[in-house]
């Protein structure tokens, strides 16, 4: 039987690495972290010099808790293959006593640091794209609206900007209220509400108004370029809360695509390779024309 041969990699072409367990930020000791997909010439810095790559920041949702990191990486590496460092990122979870704007804080403070080590994980920090699922969506579009906003700063890396080239949301709640009404039967809600918005229940609208991207469109402002998916059978967040976005930001001059999935639910069925590939070729603009790794 004969040997067979195939030829090595020299550049390590197409091959991904995982940095896992990478605390960003700490609040009262306790640590926040984020998972970053590189090119794996990026772990051989001596050998290899990685060109600096555009930066997808992916906010799992997690219904304002805690996001698993890993959810959506298998997914997202192909990202990587395609040219990107990708980074997703956790956040405080509201149910530990961690109420809004702490989460948008977090997500905010996390673009930051990947701006400030942009060269040790060979990103670019002129390109930077926000993607979020679900409550993830929600800090997505709050912190692409907010770019720069101090009253949603933290200390951490405060010489760095969080503002971002484009923000890709699928399935946000827009607007809270109306996503807390739709879900009102079902269980845990009511905690939820009160973790989130805090136990003064007198003051939960104003909280909502704050929390929802469409209370925060204002005319005359520069904002990144935005691309909404939403499914039209969504049993948590209504359909309609992504047509009024698209509306409102149509309204003011924004560069905004938006997609209708049909027959898609929250999550579940919503997945596909064309959601993907429709995410590719938005992001395509913040692309380098050509990516070398040598």
């Amino acid at each position: 039987m004969a040997i067979h041969e195939l030829t090595n990699n020299p550049n390590l072409s197409g091959q991904v690495r995982l940095i896992d367990n990478i605390t960003y930020a700490a609040v009262d000791g306790e640590p926040i972290k984020m998972t970053i997909l590189a090119p794996w010439t990026q772990r051989f810095p001596q050998k290899y010099t990685t060109t600096p790559r555009p930066l997808i920041v992916f906010v799992q949702g997690s219904s304002w808790r805690l996001p698993h990191l890993g959810e959506e990486i298998p997914q997202l590496v192909q990202f990587v293959k395609k040219g990107y460092v990708v980074a997703t990122v956790q956040h405080r979870n509201s149910l530990d006593g961690h109420p809004f704007p702490a989460f948008l804080q977090d997500v905010k403070t996390a673009i930051r640091f990947l701006r400030a080590h942009a060269q040790k994980y060979a990103i670019d920090p002129d390109r930077v794209a926000l993607w979020g699922t679900s409550s993830g969506a929600n800090a997505a579009m709050l912190a692409g609206l907010t770019g720069d906003d101090p009253a949603y700063e933290t200390a951490d890396y405060a010489d760095q900007s969080d503002r971002v080239n484009a923000v890709i949301s699928c399935f946000a709640p827009m607007d809270v209220e109306d996503t807390f009404a739709q879900s009102q039967n079902v269980p845990g809600s009511d905690l939820l509400q009160f973790c989130l918005f805090g136990s003064d229940t007198s003051k939960w609208n104003q909280v909502k108004a704050e929390m929802s991207p469409l209370k925060h469109v204002q005319s005359g402002k520069q904002y990144p370029a935005f691309l909404l998916f939403h499914g039209d059978a969504d049993q948590i967040v209504p359909y309609h809360q992504m047509e009024e976005m698209y509306n409102a930001l149509t309204k003011v001059g924004a560069k905004v695509e938006a997609y209708r999935v049909k027959g898609a639910n929250h999550e579940r069925d919503f997945w596909s390779q064309a959601i993907y590939d429709t995410v590719a070729e938005f992001l395509a603009p913040i692309e380098h024309p050509t990516v070398k790794d040598n």
